[in-house]
């Protein structure tokens, strides 16, 4: 399969993801983070590996359970704590230096080159994502939410390189199904302790969680794992900037709302990154697979 192709489906999932904010707040009962996280991941998981019918054994039994942990358990706790203690802005501005971090990840971990211009394209991808979802006044700033949203882009960065690292000889569907399964079952009693039972559910509520985790669980995890199995972690982490691009863009579609210069700035700089990182890690000096270990 050609690198376009596999860039565009790679590319699929955050954009896919950037939808997550409208389905939850529109749809779904609110004051229930961690149960949306559960139901998100352990469903999709489960379902993924009904169809594939293959349980991890041996490492990739404990391989499975620390890509889950770094992939879903940590980096959505994480994240829900920086989603409660710092304005949306600040915890997505933050959690915008994980392609800086997995490109200084992979040459650790993986012994790949990092071009100059893929650090320039992380850090014009940052002060984009800046620009469109910081507001021009300002945003208070609390410690323990920033280090949350620091250490959830420094737990899926890792998560992202060592799912590399660690490639299984299974196909990426089914290593897919293990870390979502994974995942879900270390939130699971997170969300059954922490949070109050479910309310009944309408119709909204159950749709919304279908597609949380059919769409944004399932498929677009598959696409996302699948991409760094091919295309290798540095260039498919700048692809997450897309993100915020797909949220803002949803909201002027969907909820009518404006798009300042600011913003747009913003966008036109994230793509630029994009752009940029991708046309420079294509460029750059080629470097032998990783296999499995």
């Amino acid at each position: 399969m050609s690198r376009p192709l596999d860039l565009f489906l790679a590319a699929l999932a955050p954009m896919i993801w950037g939808s997550t904010y409208i389905i939850t707040t529109q749809l779904l009962p609110d004051g229930y983070p961690m149960t949306a996280a559960v139901l998100r991941a352990l469903p999709a998981g489960l379902l993924l590996l009904l169809l594939t019918r293959q349980l991890p054994h041996g490492v990739w039994l404990v391989r499975s359970v620390v890509l889950g942990a770094l992939n879903f358990s940590i980096f959505w706790w994480l994240l829900f704590v920086a989603a409660y203690q710092l304005p949306g802005g600040v915890a997505a501005t933050v959690g915008a230096i994980q392609p800086l971090i997995v490109l200084y990840l992979s040459k650790w971990l993986l012994g790949q080159s990092t071009p100059p211009a893929a650090v320039i394209a992380g850090i014009a991808g940052l002060l984009g994502v800046a620009l469109l979802v910081l507001s021009p006044s300002g945003a208070a700033l609390d410690g323990l939410g920033v280090l949350a949203a620091l250490g959830g882009a420094i737990s899926m960065a890792f998560g992202t390189v060592l799912t590399r690292k660690w490639q299984p000889p299974v196909p990426a569907l089914t290593f897919t199904s293990w870390q979502l399964t994974a995942g879900g079952l270390l939130l699971l009693p997170v969300a059954l302790f922490a949070e109050p039972a479910l309310p009944p559910l309408d119709l909204n509520a159950v749709l919304g969680f279908l597609y949380l985790s059919l769409i944004g669980g399932a498929v677009t995890y598959f696409f996302w794992f699948r991409g760094i199995a091919r295309l290798g972690p540095a260039a498919v982490a700048p692809l997450g900037f897309l993100s915020p691009i797909a949220a803002t863009l949803l909201g002027l579609v969907l909820l009518g709302e404006t798009l300042s210069l600011f913003q747009a700035s913003g966008m036109v700089l994230v793509l630029a990154g994009v752009w940029l990182g991708q046309h420079a890690l294509r460029n750059g000096a080629p470097v032998a697979p990783e296999g499995p270990r």
